[in-house]
């Protein structure tokens, strides 16, 4: 076991924990316990809030995965990746102003919420909690197997004392902060994110020489890495396109997205947001892939991706120094992490419990509902995790693609159309989740059809479906 690594992610735990019991202090105020535990009570600020967003949406896939791909396939996948700038934009942008106005107006605390009460519709609230749950479920387990393995990649442990090492310090903070101490969290996290990458990426030029020397180790390697088709010419115009519409425009759908654009405390705080957010998640996805592409020359053959980023820190900086870096992806993939549990607990607890199992339920219930149901939630993706099914990393792979072609259109259009009703909402999202699963199935057999990403055609087919279904069964206007 490597001390001088370790340390530093030991104090980083311990801030983590510090900051749960710190969050646990404060929740009271308006709204009562579910505004508080859900939502920060609604007080969230401009910096803080576009951290939260940009930690939740930096997973282990944006510091491990995505770094990884782009080491095998070169500077066409950075090209792909920075898509994913406007994903803060395009939420606080399209959701913005309204979607918190009409959150308060429907005391909504979940996505869920916003969707039962603007279509009036009991199946559309089941269908929503369904979707959240299966979906978000399969996506938790994956990224706890990826804190477990960069723990154990680090420490030396073994997977399973790793694995309850992260899981414990997920727990104790979400169980007892509530979503304050996420957004919290995920500011200090976002922070780590945004040093980490920028120190990884000097230590990554300077151990190659410089960014010349590097160019010249890729083009005599293979000269299609610094092209925006990749080393073996697969990433065409048409799927790099379509990839915007998943990691941009798309991820407006995406529930623990959308819960954070109704979190905020006034106008010029999310202006704020929109800006970092922005600026950081620029910054951040620019980076870490340039270090993945920049580590081929560094430390080639690495054959297992997600261990291009744990390798070369360890490689190109002081073990203490690395310690410190490496807490950014462990920051990334905590932050994805307690967002998920948070989301699926409220979806059990507020949308399922709340409204169609016991309503008259107390504020003493709900609060221990709401603690129990997170912790029990944790435990059982903690043994899924042991030995994760073949099913539920499979589910993962397109968890989000089926989240956002299930909910983009009822949400968005539910907000700007006043012919949405209930009618469509539920074509839309059977329309949309069926597609997506057919399609996925069809692309893993036969390659991308169309040529584009398996996301598009699904989006399109659920939009097309929203209209017909609420301007054929029942047209009529709706009163915001």
């Amino acid at each position: 076991m490597n001390i001088e690594v370790i340390i530093p992610l030991v104090i980083f735990l311990i801030g983590i924990f510090a900051i749960g019991f710190i969050a646990s202090k404060q929740m009271s105020g308006e709204g009562g316990f579910l505004q508080q535990y859900f939502l920060g009570g609604r007080e969230l600020g401009g910096f803080v809030l576009a951290m939260t967003m940009v930690a939740t949406y930096g997973s282990a896939s944006s510091f491990l995965g995505g770094p990884g791909t782009a080491y095998t396939v070169g500077f066409g996948w950075i090209l792909l990746a920075m898509t994913q700038v406007v994903t803060g934009y395009f939420v606080l942008l399209i959701l913005g102003k309204k979607f918190a106005i009409l959150g308060r107006k429907y005391n909504a605390v979940t996505m869920i919420d916003f969707l039962k009460a603007r279509y009036n519709s009991p199946l559309v609230a089941i269908l929503s909690a369904i979707a959240i749950i299966v979906f978000l479920f399969s996506a938790m387990t994956a990224q706890w197997v990826g804190g477990g393995r960069l723990i154990e990649s680090l420490t030396g442990l073994q997977y399973t004392t790793a694995l309850f090492i992260f899981a414990i310090s997920v727990l104790v903070y979400v169980t007892i902060g509530g979503f304050r101490a996420v957004a919290l969290t995920d500011a200090v996290q976002g922070a780590i994110m945004v040093v980490g990458t920028l120190v990884l990426l000097i230590g990554v030029i300077i151990a190659g020489g410089g960014v010349p020397a590097i160019m010249q180790d890729l083009l005599n390697e293979n000269p299609r890495l610094v092209t925006p088709y990749g080393a073996d010419g697969t990433l065409t115009a048409a799927y790099v396109s379509s990839f915007w519409i998943l990691v941009g425009v798309g991820v407006v759908g995406l529930p623990q997205m959308a819960v954070r654009a109704m979190s905020y405390k006034s106008s010029r705080a999310m202006h704020r947001a929109l800006v970092i957010g922005t600026i950081v998640t620029g910054f951040i996805m620019l980076n870490m892939h340039l270090i993945g592409v920049f580590a081929r020359p560094i430390m080639p053959g690495i054959d297992v991706g997600d261990k291009v980023i744990p390798l070369v820190a360890l490689e190109v900086l002081p073990p203490w120094l690395a310690g410190i870096v490496l807490a950014a992806p462990m920051a990334a993939i905590m932050s994805t992490v307690d967002s998920l549990l948070l989301l699926v607990s409220s979806a059990i607890v507020k949308d399922v419990y709340l409204n169609f199992i016991k309503p008259e339920a107390s504020e003493t219930t709900v609060k221990r509902m709401s603690f129990g149901v997170t912790g029990i939630l944790g435990i059982i993706v903690f043994l899924l995790a042991l030995q994760p099914p073949e099913l539920l990393i499979f589910l993962n792979l397109f968890a989000f693609g089926g989240l956002e072609a299930a909910f983009i259109w009822p949400v968005v259009l539910g907000l700007y159309w006043k012919y949405g009703n209930k009618y469509g909402a539920i074509f839309s999202m059977v329309t949309g989740i069926a597609a997506y699963i057919a399609i996925h199935f069809y692309n893993t057999a036969n390659g991308n059809l169309l040529g584009v990403h398996t996301v598009t055609l699904p989006v399109l087919l659920s939009l097309a479906a929203y209209i017909i279904g609420s301007l054929a069964v029942k047209r009529e206007a709706y009163q915001f």
